[in-house]
């Protein structure tokens, strides 16, 4: 064990700290970029997101094309994370779509920076010149570097000696209180993390300074341990609270997203288990206070409380998913995997036009028109941050975005440690080829509809034997799994149903049945639910261009306004599921716009005296509303296919 003083300049705090001389193993490992692909409606959508505003900006955004990062003159913040956000995001996305122009312009942007690193290790914009320098726009930068080494190994001694060139730097910084601002100072695990990798796979003999490293980051900024203390935890919303860590930012949406990696990311230095008790409980407590129907939390800025109208960020929506994905690989709780696929597949593209050509800043449950809010529910952010459009309210969104549905797909399934046993952690149309411990090489093809459909045939082939584990999310009720030989029920163990692969090809089949859930929200509202779909009352709306963008027209920002009733209560006891799905098996796409899902939920309904809040935004939903018309049964549909929604309604008997 090593322990040490490692308070920073200023600090007053006791930083005394103690740490083991190696990391703890994680639970669970990461298949290398590119051996897991997305098949079906799910690789249409990453087609999607290519022919989108993502798959483009390199050719006409100037904090993308004209990127200091690469030589050029555009940043948004003295931060620096636009470049490196972009290179992060189009990385994954570039290799899981096989696009050429995207592959290669992300190996131009690294080749460049590694090539003008400087002398003194530092890498990025402000190499050799006298920029103000802070830590936090590189740590995006290495998760897109290691994503790039995974797929192509040839790049491995570059990139890993750069990031050896650039530890010792940062780690004097750390030492005399340079580099630091408020935003770095909360998003230091993921520099831990990128640590970590070369601890784990390249230490080069820098073990010491590696895990050195780790721990002045630790404590260079927030103690996420005392955030997430039950008792200095924020109940609603945070406006016209105190903080009582005394770091504001710390109760940031996206600085909480990310920060959930820290104490997973620091456990495995400090074998602490109370790191994951804390970590584990601070996750529940964000979704307890502050949960939305959609899978995500509220947080139009800082946490925002339950409240129907009050916005989420859409960088918060890809961080907690990354950040997901990463505690189940520390922890191995099911419960994370369960919450990223609702965030996947319902906010993420709630906050996307079908095409993906635009983006808000700020998404809502209840979100009955699109436009410039004069009053906005918001405590912070402008009324404009719930356009749809290339960069309403702030740019981050637009270079950040793009990495939600590659990262979904690159962590969907995970190996233990041996590398004997596969894991499927998200469920959809995927294919997995890698090579398991003994040289075993191991192919699964995961057919499916799913979440629009129930059932996912597996057909896998294998060297040799092996173990195969599938989450079974919480929301099942009596799987099955059918193989030639008959059908019988599916037992999860914790969450997962694990069977023995023989070596060959196996083919079986499992059904995911669910049933219609309701959950109770604010205001004696509620929401409904099957599977991992939260439903919606679909919304029709006229479409006006508000600003165009001169140098790509598709580029442009939208008003939405609705054409469509939108003040209706519920009679949750008279809810109906209906799937219709292709005949041919392809649905259409983009999936997530109107009218496409082929699965809805049809419920009685009727007209209630439910007013505006604002010009363009709802109030509260009424309690115990009186119906102004005669009942009728109105459809429902998946929250990410509605871009204009009631997803929280109030209630009524039709009894």
């Amino acid at each position: 064990m090593i322990c040490k003083d490692v308070a920073p300049p200023g600090r007053r705090l006791c930083c005394y700290y103690c740490a083991y001389g190696q990391l703890a193993p994680k639970k669970y490992l990461t298949l290398p970029l590119g051996e897991i692909r997305p098949m079906g409606w799910l690789s249409d959508q990453l087609d999607v997101q290519s022919n989108g505003m993502a798959g483009h900006l390199h050719e006409f955004y100037n904090y993308v094309k004209d990127s200091d990062w690469i030589g050029g003159s555009s940043a948004y913040s003295s931060l620096e994370e636009a470049g490196s956000y972009w290179f992060n995001a189009m990385v994954p996305h570039g290799i899981l779509t096989d696009h050429a122009e995207i592959k290669a312009k992300t190996s131009e942007f690294l080749d460049y920076v590694l090539t003008h690193q400087e002398s003194t290790g530092w890498l990025g914009p402000e190499a050799n010149n006298n920029r103000t320098r802070y830590l936090w726009g590189r740590y995006p930068f290495f998760f897109g570097a290691i994503q790039m080494v995974e797929y192509d190994p040839s790049l491995t001694d570059r990139v890993v000696q750069a990031m050896h060139k650039f530890v010792p730097l940062a780690n004097q910084m750390l030492r005399d209180g340079q580099g630091l601002e408020i935003w770095t100072n909360t998003r230091w695990e993921d520099f831990v993390m990128s640590l970590q990798w070369l601890y784990d796979y390249h230490p080069n003999g820098n073990e010491d300074l590696l895990l050195d490293t780790m721990v002045r980051l630790k404590w260079s900024g927030v103690p996420w341990e005392d955030v997430f203390k039950k008792e200095n935890f924020p109940t609603g919303p945070v406006e016209n609270l105190e903080n009582p860590t005394g770091y504001v930012l710390s109760w940031h949406g996206v600085n909480m997203a990310e920060g959930m990696k820290a104490l997973p990311a620091t456990y495995r230095f400090t074998h602490n288990q109370t790191d994951l008790d804390r970590a584990s409980s601070g996750w529940d407590l964000v979704f307890q206070y502050h949960g939305r129907p959609s899978g995500i939390y509220g947080a139009d800025e800082y946490l925002a409380g339950k409240e129907a109208t009050r916005g989420t960020e859409l960088c918060t929506v890809v961080e907690a998913m990354f950040s997901g994905s990463y505690l189940y690989q520390i922890i191995g709780d099911t419960k994370f995997l369960d919450q990223v696929e609702r965030i996947a597949y319902n906010a993420l593209p709630g906050t996307l036009t079908g095409d993906m050509w635009a983006r808000q800043y700020d998404q809502q449950q209840n979100q009955i028109a699109s436009k410039n809010m004069t009053p906005n529910p918001f405590a912070v952010n402008s009324g404009y941050s719930n356009v749809f459009g290339l960069e309403p309210y702030y740019p981050c969104c637009t270079v950040n975005h793009p990495q939600g549905w590659p990262k979904f797909v690159t962590n969907a399934f995970v190996t233990d440690t041996a590398k004997s046993i596969l894991v499927q952690t998200y469920l959809g149309p995927l294919n997995a080829t890698t090579t398991l411990s003994d040289d075993n090489a191991v192919t699964i093809q995961a057919d499916t509809l799913y979440p629009f459909g129930d059932t996912i045939s597996y057909v896998v082939s294998a060297a040799k034997q092996f173990t195969f584990s599938i989450r079974i999310p919480s929301w099942v009720v009596n799987a099955t799994v059918t193989t030639s030989g008959g059908s019988s029920s599916v037992t999860a163990v914790q969450g997962l149903y694990t069977r023995t692969i023989p070596a060959g090809s196996t083919s079986f089949t499992l059904t995911l049945p669910a049933q219609v859930t309701i959950e109770n929200r604010l205001h004696g509202s509620v929401a409904v639910h099957r599977g991992p779909l939260n439903y919606a009352l679909d919304i029709t709306y006229t479409k006006n261009i508000i600003k165009n963008n001169t140098l790509e027209p598709r580029a442009a920002d939208y008003e939405f306004d609705a054409t469509s009733d939108w003040n209706y209560a519920i009679d949750p006891s008279t809810v109906e599921f209906s799937n219709d799905p292709p005949t041919d098996g392809v649905l259409p796409s983009p999936i997530f716009d109107e009218g496409q899902p082929p699965v809805t939920i049809s419920v009685m309904a009727c007209k209630v005296n439910w007013t505006l809040a604002g010009d363009t935004f709802v109030a509260v939903p009424p309690t115990n509303p009186a119906c102004l018309e005669d009942p009728q049964r109105v459809v429902l549909s998946p929250y990410g296919a509605t871009k204009l929604r009631i997803s929280e309604f109030p209630v009524f008997s039709s009894a």
